[in-house]
């Protein structure tokens, strides 16, 4: 396949999720008069139904990674040619920004904008590194077939187990900084996420990797 329909598919699906991270934030909190957990319920729901659809369709192009860390770790298992990685990862970036800008021109919101949101500290650091440990393991050990359902449940999931609502992306980190709406984050607190996020990925990936060899020795 011509390698510029995968990076362009990389690039339609993580401004597609971003759009539906940040712009059903938005609605969330327009519509829940306050109440913080009602938006959250609803942020989840339309991020879980964007996510299993842009799997669903884009997968079969590019591998519907909308994730750098997810794009590493094929790389590094040669799932992904190597020589496709960077132009993966500056698809997926520039993808989330135009996500968060789809959505804020949607709300009739200002285009370019920086977060507020204050989102620090170990716990929450600690927090993404276990939400993207999680991703990477389950993306590793899903069925043939079944990624789509069983990430977005996971995701899902993680949203409410998770102190830091489960980003467990480098590019949706990088879109919702760009967003000061429910859904953003300090672009001051963006590095330390990034960090714990891609040390959650090796953690993820030596986990698959230690019971994929069990897997193999079973008696």
């Amino acid at each position: 396949m011509i390698h510029w329909r995968r990076y362009f598919a990389e690039l339609v699906g993580t401004a597609a999720l971003l759009c539906a991270v940040i712009g059903s934030g938005i609605m969330a909190e327009q519509l829940a008069g306050g109440n913080t957990a009602i938006a959250l319920l609803a942020n989840t729901l339309a991020t879980v139904f964007a996510l299993y659809v842009l799997i669903e369709t884009i997968g079969p192009i590019s591998g519907a990674h909308f994730n750098p860390v997810v794009s590493m770790v094929m790389a590094f298992r040669k799932d992904l040619a190597r020589h496709h990685l960077i132009g993966y990862v500056v698809a997926q970036l520039i993808g989330a920004a135009l996500g968060a800008w789809a959505a804020h021109a949607m709300f009739e919101l200002e285009i370019l904008q920086w977060s507020a949101k204050v989102r620090t500290g170990p716990a929450q650091w600690f927090a993404e590194a276990v939400a993207t440990g999680g991703l990477l393991f389950v993306i590793l050990r899903s069925p043939e077939g079944k990624a789509s359902s069983i990430v977005a449940c996971y995701i899902g999931a993680a949203y409410w187990f998770t102190a830091s609502t489960s980003f467990a992306n480098p590019a949706a980190a990088f879109g919702r900084m760009l967003s000061n709406t429910f859904a953003g984050i300090a672009p001051s607190d963006v590095p330390a996420f990034m960090v714990a996020q891609l040390i959650g990925g090796a953690l993820g990936l030596a986990l698959h990797q230690a019971l994929a060899y069990n897997d193999k020795h079973k008696p």
